[in-house]
Parts: structure tokens; sequence; C-alpha cells
């Protein structure tokens, strides 16, 4: 048994690798689970045409019927953006999904994992997962931070999600010796809002610049990946003090009907987007092309 045989590449992504040409990795949940059909196909293909536009090559990472996907064709894009309730993956999910052959989106650790394993060095998102509120209780941490301490690739986001802890997620990131940096800030972006009150110790000017710390870390020897953080624009972003109402009022109703494990993110990022309103949905749109775009620029750096 080859892993080749559970890996499917998109024209497009096959001739980029075969070629050496800058490709960017996407993690599929936060474009096709975040948002309904039309909006998260019309969505993609503007985060795919904004990496295009850069000099890079798009490449969703999703699963269909048991295959890795590395890249998607645009009746696969149309299949995903019109399925509803799909698992949604992280790396221990991986070999399951393959065996199963289920359909699948892709967390940024599962993203990570494909990217790592295909030669894809840069991978782009929205926010990673962290250490959720109340964690020093329920140990709920997301796999996407112990992904960065074993993958070589740059991840480009926004920061962690904003409905979790944001401290303790940077505790867990420096314990765990991973590089972490904003991008022309020296604050932790909270996912739609710019300002987090937590302080970060470097900051990168250029995508040229993020391209030789990749380097120089690999030439190093030291492993794990590098956590860019990209603040969402400020025509856009939402006000923190409003969003943090909004996500207490919706971890309390979390704990009042029992939820928990890995679908409380989607829980509680559901009803933000309700009490949020219009406000979240713009910053989520151009959080992702923002960071498709920078994600871009660094793989062509690369």
């Amino acid at each position: 048994m080859k892993i080749s045989e559970y890996i499917s590449y998109s024209k497009e992504v096959y001739e980029a690798l075969s070629l050496n040409k800058p490709v960017v990795a996407i993690e599929s949940a936060g474009t096709f689970e975040a948002y309904s059909y039309p909006m998260n196909r019309d969505l993609a293909v503007r985060v795919a045409d904004c990496i295009r536009q850069k000099g890079a090559v798009p490449a969703y990472i999703a699963v269909i019927n048991g295959i890795i996907k590395v890249g998607l064709e645009p009746d696969e894009v149309e299949y995903l953006a019109k399925q509803t309730g799909l698992i949604k993956a992280s790396r221990r999910d991986l070999a399951i999904l393959l065996t199963k052959k289920y359909d699948a989106l892709t967390a940024v650790a599962a993203a990570m994992t494909v990217a790592a394993l295909t030669g894809i060095k840069v991978v782009t998102g929205g926010g990673i997962g962290g250490v959720h509120r109340g964690a020093e209780t329920s140990f709920d941490i997301s796999a996407d931070l112990e992904e960065f301490c074993k993958s070589d690739v740059v991840v480009v986001c926004s920061g962690a999600k904003s409905i979790l802890d944001l401290k303790l997620t940077m505790e867990y990131l420096e314990t765990h010796a991973v590089t972490l940096a904003g991008y022309r800030t020296h604050e932790l972006p909270a996912y739609m809002a710019i300002h987090s009150g937590c302080k970060l110790e470097y900051s990168f000017d250029s995508p040229s610049e993020v391209a030789d710390c990749y380097k120089l870390k690999k030439e190093l020897g030291v492993p794990g990946g590098i956590l860019l953080t990209n603040p969402v624009d400020e025509s856009v972003a939402v006000d923190s003090e409003k969003m943090n109402r909004a996500i207490d009022k919706a971890v309390n109703k979390a704990k009042e009907e029992g939820i928990q494990g890995k679908i409380i993110t989607k829980f509680i990022m559901d009803i933000l987007k309700e009490e949020m309103g219009s406000d979240s949905v713009d910053a989520g749109i151009r959080m992702n092309i923002d960071n498709a775009s920078l994600a871009a620029e660094i793989a062509a750096e690369i």
C-alpha cells in the first residue's frame, strides 16, 4: 500500500509542483464550512484567483471519497460547497477518512500535514485553533498547535480564533518553541478583530523576510513550522469589545447546552456570526483573501 494511491492532485497543482513553482495550501474548512452556498463557492474562487494573481498556485486541501485532494477542480469546488455537515478533519482523522472513503474538509492541522507530505511550503487560512477558555479543567486544546511542532511549513492566518484563550494559546506556543511573529504588527491579532492585548516579540516587514527565516530555520535543522499572524484590514475589523461580549454570551450558552469537543468551535462561531451580523461576514471574507495574498507572496519568495 502506497500513500500516493490516496492522494490526487489537480492538474494545476501537479504541474506547479513538477516544475517547482510556488504553491499555497488552503485549509478548506475556513471557506467551505464557514459560509453557506453559494457564498462559500464564490469565496473559494476569489481566494484561489487572488493566489494566482500573486504568482502562485492555489491548492485547497480536502478529502473526497477517501482520497486526499491537493487542489480542487471546478466541479469539486462546486460539490464541496453544496455539502452540509461535512467532517472537519484534523491530523488524527486522515487515516480513518481514507479507510472509510469519507468526504471531509480540513482544519489547519490537517492542511499542514498534507502540505508537508506533498512538499508545499506555505499554508493559508482564517485563524488557527488554540487553547479554549476553561482549558485548565477541560484540557480542550486544538491539535493545530501541536502540528506546528511537526510540520515544517509557514502558516499565514489572522491569529487564533477570538473565542479562545489567547494568552494561554501564546503560552502553549512558547512552551513548544513555535516560531511566532506578526506581519507588520507587534500585537497578536484576534481573528476578526485587530487588538487582543497580547504582545508579540517579533514582527516581519516583508514576504522576503519571512522566506529568509523559513530557509534559515531549515538550514539550522530547527524542526516545526512558522506561525505568521496577519491582522485583518482596519476598514472591516470588528470592534473588540463588542466581539468579546458576543463571545461571552456564546461560551455561556455552550456550557448551558453541554456542548464540548470538536463541535464547540463551530457552535460558538455560529452564535458569534448571529450576534455580529454582517460585520463578521465582511471581516471573514477580507481576512481569507488578504491572508491568501500574503501567503502567495511568501511562497513565491521561498
